[in-house]
C-alpha cells in the first residue's frame, strides 16, 4: 500500500494523494519527458478500458464524451468495440500503438471513492502503468492519475481483480494530473495555439485597421 500524504490523524485515508513525494516527482518528470519527446503532428490515442456491463450501460456515450472533454483537444479515444470487436483481442499489439489508458471501474456505490477493476482491466493497467499515462475515471471528480490512488489486489488468485481508492481530497489542479494531461496533448494543437498567441495583433489580422 502506498503511504498516505497529508492525512488527518483521525482518518489516514483523508488525503490528496496516496503517492509518496518522490513517486510524484518521478512521475511528473516522466510525463514531462513524454510531452517533450512527442513529435509535431503525431496523433495521440487513448484506450478506455471498461467492462462489458459498462459499455452496454445507457450512459456509456455520455461517459465517453466526458472523458474526451477532460482530456486535451485532439486526443482520439479507443475502446473495445472500436479496437477489437471485429478482430481478435491482442492487447500487446494495441498497447504498443496507444499513448495512454483510462480505466473505468465498478464503483462500490454511487459517488464512492472505491472502484473495482476486473482481471482484464488489471492486466491492461499493469502493462502500461510504468510507461505511459494511466488515469482512473471517476463519476464525481473526473480523471485521476492511478499513481495518486491506493491500490489493492483482490481475489480470486487465478484471476485477480484490482481495487483502486481515490483520495478524498483530490484536486484537479494537482501537478500529477497536469503532467499526465501534458503528456497526452497533441503537439499540433499546442504549437498552433502557441503560434497564434505569440503572434502580434497586426500580424494575426494583417487586413484589420488598427486605431
Amino acid at each position: 500500500m502506498q503511504a498516505p500524504q497529508n492525512a488527518r490523524p483521525d482518518d489516514p485515508l483523508d488525503v490528496d494523494t496516496f503517492a509518496r513525494p518522490e513517486q510524484q516527482r518521478r512521475y511528473v518528470t516522466a510525463m514531462n519527458r513524454i510531452a517533450t519527446q512527442r513529435c509535431l503532428g503525431t496523433p495521440v490515442r487513448v484506450y478506455v478500458s471498461a467492462a462489458p456491463r459498462t459499455i452496454n450501460d445507457s450512459n456509456w456515450q455520455r461517459w465517453l464524451k466526458r472523458i474526451a472533454e477532460d482530456l486535451p483537444n485532439g486526443v482520439e479515444l479507443l475502446h473495445y468495440r472500436s479496437a477489437f470487436e471485429d478482430s481478435v483481442y491482442e492487447w500487446d499489439t494495441l498497447a504498443d500503438g496507444i499513448d495512454g489508458l483510462v480505466v473505468i471501474g465498478q464503483p462500490k456505490r454511487p459517488g464512492s471513492r472505491v472502484h473495482r477493476l476486473g482481471p482484464t482491466a488489471r492486466l491492461e493497467l499493469r502493462s502500461m502503468i510504468a510507461q505511459k499515462p494511466v488515469l482512473l475515471f471517476t463519476h464525481n471528480v473526473g480523471l485521476i492519475p492511478v499513481i495518486d490512488c491506493m491500490s489493492q489486489v483482490m481475489s480470486p488468485s487465478d484471476a485477480p481483480r484490482l481495487k483502486l481508492v481515490a483520495p478524498k481530497r483530490w484536486c484537479r489542479d494537482s501537478e500529477t494530473l497536469q503532467a499526465a494531461l501534458g503528456a497526452l496533448r497533441p503537439r499540433i494543437a499546442e504549437e498552433a495555439k502557441k503560434s497564434h498567441t505569440e503572434r502580434p495583433d497586426h500580424l494575426a489580422s494583417p487586413f484589420t485597421t488598427h486605431q
